[in-house]
């Protein structure tokens, strides 16, 4: 199952690096062909909000380059006595998969949701283990295995 889940979090990365190339070829596809018009400021104008959409693109690749690095660093296989990265975590509450936030993996026998360590639910999970209790939204839910 954690193998199945860490390819739906590569899978999610990839579709999204194809979107954002995608998005950064369009842009620069669209200064390129731009030629000097005799608006002048509405072609100025134009070019910096194309630059800015990019600026904006490349960061978001940036943000996804250290998405792919937390990916990296899980190993599925490895064994531990507390629920950390890589971790999937059966709650009262729901099923958690600590990766990156990738949404939702359905699967036969139901959905975990994949999430950062960096996400709330995650902070309240990270270095517990199974029978702990932890409080959500004002409930109290219990830790019902981890591996």
């Amino acid at each position: 199952m954690k193998k199945a889940l860490l390819q739906f979090c590569w899978d999610h990365v990839e579709v999204r690096s194809k979107r954002l190339k995608l998005s950064l070829e369009g842009l620069q596809e669209s200064l390129d062909s731009e030629t000097k018009s005799t608006a002048g400021d509405k072609h100025e104008t134009g070019r910096a909000m194309v630059q800015l959409e990019q600026e904006k693109l490349a960061q978001q690749v940036q943000e996804l380059e250290q998405t792919r690095n937390i990916l990296k660093k899980i190993d599925i296989e490895r064994k531990s006595n507390s629920i950390g990265l890589g971790s999937l975590v059966k709650t009262s509450l729901a099923d958690y998969f600590i990766a990156i936030s990738a949404g939702t993996f359905k699967h036969e026998s139901g959905m975990v949701y994949c999430i950062s360590a960096k996400a709330p639910i995650a902070q309240l999970l990270i270095g517990k283990s199974m029978g702990d209790n932890f409080m959500f939204n004002g409930k109290t839910n219990a830790i019902l295995s981890f591996e």
